[in-house]
């Protein structure tokens, strides 16, 4: 099928094939696999519940996850995990500074066949999975992080004027070190703007260091088992976007986001004095889509308002951006999103 000057490949060569559709779920069917995912996580990972279950929104969403905290929190193992956790295709990516965008999308070589003529054969990268760790994703080049733009927000790759089609469900899953500089390239905002979620990892308490340590250190290797398969995924993630949610509650979320834009009369204190940029409206579908997923996950099958301030944290953390006197001071992003969900009115003015 020609589209302009390219043609789109469902199935290519070693490329996952799409998870085959499922029945519709109800809600209770919807949370009750969700409670088994994170069941089985926990088999491996010690506390961090907020994070899993952050990270099971930014799946149901359809979304792509950046993991950011200090070299040994386990951000790699949670991933792995929830890879074991689902019956579908992983992929890991060690992202590093000689790393060439064919080495993710994979790219043409020349074969030849059974009469000795050649041609060109299309081998895919490992970028065509189901679940896709990109690991230290600041270590790339931006030549290199700019492979993923197109398979992030459309779930599709291009090369040589041919359009690869993932399969799906299709999921990105990266982690950075907030403390390294020295080697790294910060990410664009481009490419930040198609995180789903930002979860900052918190380092673990006394208590989980200690069952941490008792779990690394015995020899016991937790067996963690496929609960759900790939087309439940994509069942979830339909069902998710079917719930409903009442105009006021969406006329909130936007109240929240035009709070963070610094010329608008709607903004907050530490919007107008420290924001160059507010959220884009990719954060307005994080927080709805986001919310629902909560509320879902919460037994609820309407979005209320405290759905729309829990996502929104991790849904705009990423997206704002700073001017000179916000970063000249410090101010991180998390203190102005406070501010403003508590200064936005949850009633129309």
């Amino acid at each position: 099928m020609a589209i302009g000057q390219s043609e789109i490949q469902r199935e290519g060569d070693n490329i996952a094939p799409a998870a085959a559709p499922t029945p519709s779920l109800t809600a209770d069917e919807f949370r009750d696999k969700a409670i088994r995912i994170e069941s089985e996580i926990s088999k491996v990972i010690v506390g961090q519940r907020n994070i899993i279950h952050q990270v099971l929104v930014c799946l149901l969403a359809g979304g792509n996850a950046l993991l950011e905290g200090v070299p040994g929190l386990g951000k790699t193992v949670l991933v792995r995990t929830l890879a074991d956790a689902i019956d579908c295709q992983f992929s890991r990516i060690q992202f590093t500074p000689d790393l060439m965008p064919a080495d993710i999308i994979g790219t043409n070589i020349l074969v030849e066949d059974e009469q000795g003529g050649r041609r060109f054969q299309f081998q895919s990268g490992p970028i065509f999975a189901n679940l896709l760790l990109a690991d230290e994703i600041n270590r790339a080049t931006p030549k290199t992080q700019s492979a993923l733009l197109e398979a992030m927000q459309e779930g599709t790759v291009s090369v040589a004027r041919t359009i690869y089609e993932i399969s799906k469900p299709f999921f990105v899953l990266a982690t950075q070190n907030p403390l390294e500089m020295e080697g790294t390239y910060p990410l664009p905002e481009a490419q930040l703007d198609r995180f789903f979620f930002k979860l900052n990892v918190p380092y673990p308490t006394a208590a989980e260091l200690v069952a941490i340590s008792d779990r690394t250190t015995s020899g016991i290797v937790p067996e963690v088992n496929p609960v759900v398969t790939g087309a439940d995924i994509v069942a979830m993630q339909h069902l998710a976007r079917q719930t409903p949610i009442a105009t006021h509650v969406t006329s909130y979320a936007v109240r929240v986001l035009r709070a963070t834009h610094p010329d608008n009369p709607e903004a907050v204190t530490m919007s107008k004095r420290y924001v160059r940029y507010g959220g884009s409206p990719r954060a307005l579908q994080a927080m709805i889509l986001g919310g629902k997923i909560l509320a879902l996950l919460d037994g609820r099958y309407n979005v209320a308002f405290r759905d729309i301030k829990t996502a929104a944290v991790p849904a705009l953390r990423h997206r704002l951006i700073l001017n000179f006197d916000g970063e000249a001071e410090g101010i991180s992003a998390d203190a102005i999103i406070a501010q403003v969900l508590e200064e936005t009115s949850e009633e129309a003015s």
